[in-house]
C-alpha cells in the first residue's frame, strides 16, 4: 500500500510542479463596444479562449516567460501582445477594423474603372465595345460617361473643357504616344487598338495619381489581360472588311494575336457620303500580345502594327473645285514590361515602349511628310509596409524626336525638334479606417528642351458616409508641353498648367451605381500665337489662361428591370479660355454647355439576343459668326443622335451583329465655314459643316472556336 501511494505521488508530482498562468483582458472595438466570440490564443501553444459577450475573455496556461497573445476576428486586424505570461491580467485590447475590407473606403473622386477585378466599376470591359454608337471603339465607349464632350466630326477624347491633345493614353503603364489614327477635317477618328485584348480599363477624368504626367486634363489606362483562360480562334467578316484573332496557352506562357483589314470603298459605292472619294479609306493592322511566368513575375510584350491611306476632295467654299486631300501611315507601337512581387511587401515594375509614325499628308499643292520616333521607359517600385500604409515611387524618361519636311512650289521647310522629359514621382496611400483613407504625393519632371523644372503636389481624401456611399475630394497639379504642332516652330516656351480640384459622391449597391461630382480647373501659361494657322515667323508665347467648372452625374442601373442594363449620363460644362489666336476669353469650339447620353441593353432569352440602345445629345457650340461683331459669338444647334444595335446568337458560338447610327437622321451640323472675301453688300458667305454621312450601317458575322464551345465574341461587338 505504501508502495502505491508513493507511485502515485511520482506520478503527479510534476503537473503539480508546473504553475497555472491565468491570463484575462477584455476585447473591444474602436467605437468601445464589446467584441464577442473573438479568438484568443497563445502563438504555438494549444492554450486560448474565446471572447464572451462582454468581451470578456480568461483562460489558464502553463507556459512561462515571454509570449506572443493573439487575438483575432472577422473583418478586425490580427492584434499581437508580447510580454511575459504573468503579466498578462486584466487586458484591455482595443481591436482595430481590417481595411482590406469590401466596405473600406476607395478613393474615386476623377477616376471612373472598368474592369471586372476592380472594386467598384462604373463599366465592365463588356460594355466597352456592346455600346451602340460606339462600333467596337473604346474611345467610343467612353463618350457615353459624364465628363466628356460631344465633337462628333473629331472622335477624340475632349474631357472637362479640355481638348483631345490633353489626354495621354497608357497600356500597361506604359505611354502611347500616337493613340489615334489619322485622318481629315470633318472624319472622325478611331482609336488605333481593339478592345480584344484588355480586360481593365481606368478611365481619369481629373485628379489622377502622381505616377502619371503630362496630361493636363485626363488619362485613360489600358491593361492588356494577364493570362487567357483557354484557347481560341475568332473570325470575323463584315460589310466594311474582315477580322481573325487566336490565342494558344502553353504551360508558363501563351500568345494572343489579332488581325484586321478595313476597306471602304464596297461600302461607300453602295451608300455614297458627301467626300468625292479618289481612294476611300483603307486600312490594315495587327497586334500581339505574348505572355511568360518567371518565377512569381510576369513578362509581357505587346506590340501593334498599322497602315492606312486615302484621298479624297471635300467642299470648300473657297475653293470650286474642292479642297484636295491625301494621306498615307505607318504606326507601329510596342511596350514591354515586368512585373514581381518580392519578399517583405516590396513589388516592383519596369517597363519600356517605342513608337515610330510616317505620315505623309497631301493638301492641295503641299506635301507634307512627318517622321516621329518616341520613347518611354519607367520603373515603379512599391512597399507595403502594413494594410494602411503603401508607398509607391519610381522614375521615368520620355524622348521624342520629330522630324517635317514641307513641300509646295513656291515654299519649302525642315521642321522638327528632340524632346527629352526626365520625371520622378512618389505616393503613399494611407489608410486611417474603413472610412477614411488619403492618397498624396508628388511628382517632378525636368524638361530638357525648356530648361524647365515642374513640381506637381497632388492630394485626394475619401470618406465613408454611409455603407455603400461615400465622398471624395481632390486637388492635384498637371503639366504639359505643348503638341508637335508648336514645338516644331519654336521650343522657346514653358510647360502649360492646370490645377484641379473636385468633390465627388459615390452610392454603390445591388447593381446600382450613382455617382455625382463637381469640379474646377484653372489654366495657366497656355501656349498663344498671333497667326491663324503658326508657321516659322508667327510669335509663340504663354500668356493664355482660361478655367473650367462644372457638374458630372452617373446613374447605372441593372438590378430594377429584369435582363435591362441601363445607365445615364449628364455633364454640365462651363469654360473660357484664352489660347491660340483667340483675341479674347471665349468658350472654344469644340465645349457643350449640356452633354446628355442614355445607353441601354436587353437581353431577350426567346430571341437569343441582345439589343442596344444609345442617345446622345449635345447643346450647340460656339462659332465666330463673321457677318456679326464678336469672337465665337453664336451657337451651332444642338446635337441629337439615336444608335441601335442588334446581337442574334445563331449558336452558342456564331454572332450575327446589326448596328445603326443615327437612326433618324437628325440633320447634325459641326460649325461653318464662311467665305474669306465678302460680297458686294460686305457680308460673308457660308456654308455648313456637316457629317460625310448623316448615318452608318454595319453588319457583321462573328465565328469563335474554343476550347470549352461556349465561348463567343459578344464581348468584342
Amino acid at each position: 500500500m505504501k508502495i502505491s501511494v508513493i507511485t502515485f505521488l511520482l506520478a503527479i508530482l510534476p503537473g503539480l510542479l508546473l504553475a497555472q498562468t491565468t491570463i484575462s483582458g477584455t476585447v473591444m472595438d474602436n467605437k468601445g463596444m464589446p467584441v464577442f466570440g473573438a479568438n484568443v490564443y497563445l502563438e504555438g501553444a494549444y492554450d486560448g479562449s474565446t471572447t464572451e459577450a462582454n468581451g470578456n475573455f480568461s483562460f489558464e496556461t502553463t507556459e512561462t516567460g515571454t509570449q506572443v497573445l493573439i487575438i483575432s476576428y472577422v473583418s478586425f486586424e490580427p492584434f499581437k501582445f508580447v510580454d511575459d505570461v504573468t503579466k498578462m491580467k486584466n487586458l484591455k485590447i482595443t481591436l482595430r477594423e481590417d481595411v482590406n475590407s469590401l466596405e473600406t473606403v476607395t478613393i474615386s473622386a476623377g477616376s471612373f474603372s472598368a474592369g471586372d477585378n476592380s472594386r467598384i466599376s462604373v463599366l465592365k470591359p463588356l460594355d466597352i465595345v456592346t455600346t451602340a454608337s460606339a462600333l467596337g471603339d473604346f474611345v467610343g465607349a467612353l463618350q457615353t460617361l459624364p465628363g466628356t464632350t460631344t465633337v462628333a466630326e473629331d472622335g477624340r477624347l475632349f474631357v472637362r473643357g479640355g481638348d483631345a491633345g490633353e489626354t495621354q493614353i497608357f497600356i500597361d503603364g506604359i505611354r502611347v504616344f500616337t493613340p489615334y489614327s489619322p485622318t481629315t477635317n470633318n472624319i472622325p477618328t478611331r482609336g488605333r487598338y481593339s478592345p480584344f485584348l484588355f480586360d481593365g480599363i481606368t478611365f481619369s477624368t481629373g485628379g489622377y495619381s502622381a505616377e502619371y504626367g503630362q496630361a493636363l486634363s485626363s488619362v485613360l489606362l489600358l491593361n492588356t489581360i494577364d493570362e487567357p483562360n483557354q484557347e481560341k480562334t475568332d473570325i470575323a467578316i463584315m460589310s466594311v472588311g474582315a477580322g481573325l484573332g487566336h490565342t494558344e496557352k502553353w504551360e508558363n506562357n501563351s500568345l494572343s494575336v489579332n488581325a484586321s483589314y478595313i476597306n471602304l470603298a464596297p461600302y461607300i459605292a453602295l451608300l455614297p457620303d458627301r467626300n468625292d472619294w479618289q481612294k476611300p479609306f483603307e486600312t490594315a493592322s495587327g497586334e500581339a500580345v505574348f505572355r511568360q511566368k518567371i518565377g512569381d513575375g510576369l513578362l509581357k510584350i505587346y506590340g501593334a502594327f498599322d497602315t492606312s491611306d486615302f484621298e479624297l476632295t471635300q467642299e470648300d467654299i473657297n475653293q470650286p473645285d474642292g479642297a484636295r486631300f491625301k494621306l498615307n501611315n505607318q504606326n507601329f507601337y510596342t511596350n514591354a514590361s515586368y512585373s514581381q512581387r518580392l519578399s517583405k511587401g516590396w513589388s516592383i515594375f519596369g517597363g519600356g515602349s517605342y513608337t515610330y509614325a510616317n505620315t505623309k499628308v497631301g493638301i492641295d499643292r503641299a506635301d507634307i511628310k512627318d517622321v516621329e520616333n518616341s520613347a518611354h521607359l519607367k520603373l515603379n517600385v512599391r512597399k507595403r509596409i502594413s494594410n494602411r500604409f503603401k508607398l509607391n515611387f519610381g522614375a521615368e524618361q520620355f524622348v521624342t524626336d520629330f522630324n517635317e519636311n514641307y513641300d509646295e512650289p513656291n515654299f519649302a521647310a525642315k521642321l522638327g525638334y528632340n524632346n527629352n522629359i526626365s520625371a520622378a514621382f512618389t505616393e503613399a496611400d494611407i489608410i486611417f479606417s474603413r472610412k477614411l483613407a488619403l492618397k498624396l504625393g508628388v511628382r517632378g519632371e525636368y524638361s530638357q528642351l525648356f530648361k524647365e523644372f515642374t513640381v506637381s503636389p497632388r492630394i485626394s481624401f475619401a470618406y465613408k458616409t454611409g455603407k455603400h456611399s461615400q465622398l471624395s475630394l481632390a486637388y492635384g497639379d498637371f503639366f504639359q508641353q505643348p503638341e508637335s504642332e508648336v514645338l516644331k516652330f519654336t521650343n522657346n516656351l514653358e510647360a502649360q498648367h492646370t490645377q484641379h480640384y473636385i468633390m465627388n459622391y459615390q452610392y454603390a449597391a445591388k447593381d446600382r451605381i450613382f455617382r455625382a461630382e463637381v469640379y474646377r480647373k484653372q489654366y495657366s501659361n497656355l501656349v498663344t500665337y498671333n497667326d491663324e494657322f503658326p508657321d516659322i515667323n508667327t510669335t509663340f508665347s504663354n500668356k493664355g489662361d482660361g478655367y473650367a467648372q462644372g457638374l458630372d452625374l452617373f446613374w447605372r442601373d441593372n438590378e430594377t428591370l429584369k435582363n435591362i442594363d441601363y445607365w445615364v449620363s449628364y455633364s454640365y460644362l462651363d469654360t473660357e479660355r484664352k489660347y491660340k489666336n483667340y483675341p479674347i476669353a471665349a468658350t472654344p469650339s469644340f465645349a457643350n454647355t449640356h452633354n446628355l447620353s442614355v445607353v441601354g441593353k436587353y437581353w431577350i432569352n426567346d430571341w437569343k439576343s441582345q439589343i442596344g440602345f444609345s442617345y446622345q445629345y449635345g447643346s450647340g457650340r460656339t462659332y465666330t459668326d463673321l457677318n456679326t461683331p464678336g469672337f465665337l459669338q453664336d451657337k451651332t444647334r444642338d446635337y441629337n443622335s439615336v444608335s441601335l444595335n442588334w446581337a442574334y446568337l445563331l449558336s452558342p458560338q456564331k454572332i450575327l451583329y446589326v448596328s445603326v447610327n443615327n437612326v433618324f437622321a437628325f440633320k447634325n451640323v459641326n460649325g461653318y465655314q464662311y467665305s474669306n472675301i465678302p460680297d458686294a453688300n460686305g457680308n460673308f458667305a457660308r456654308r455648313e459643316l456637316l457629317p460625310a454621312a448623316d448615318q452608318f450601317f454595319f453588319v457583321g458575322f462573328f465565328w469563335t472556336i474554343s476550347d470549352d464551345g461556349r465561348d463567343n465574341q459578344l464581348d468584342n461587338l
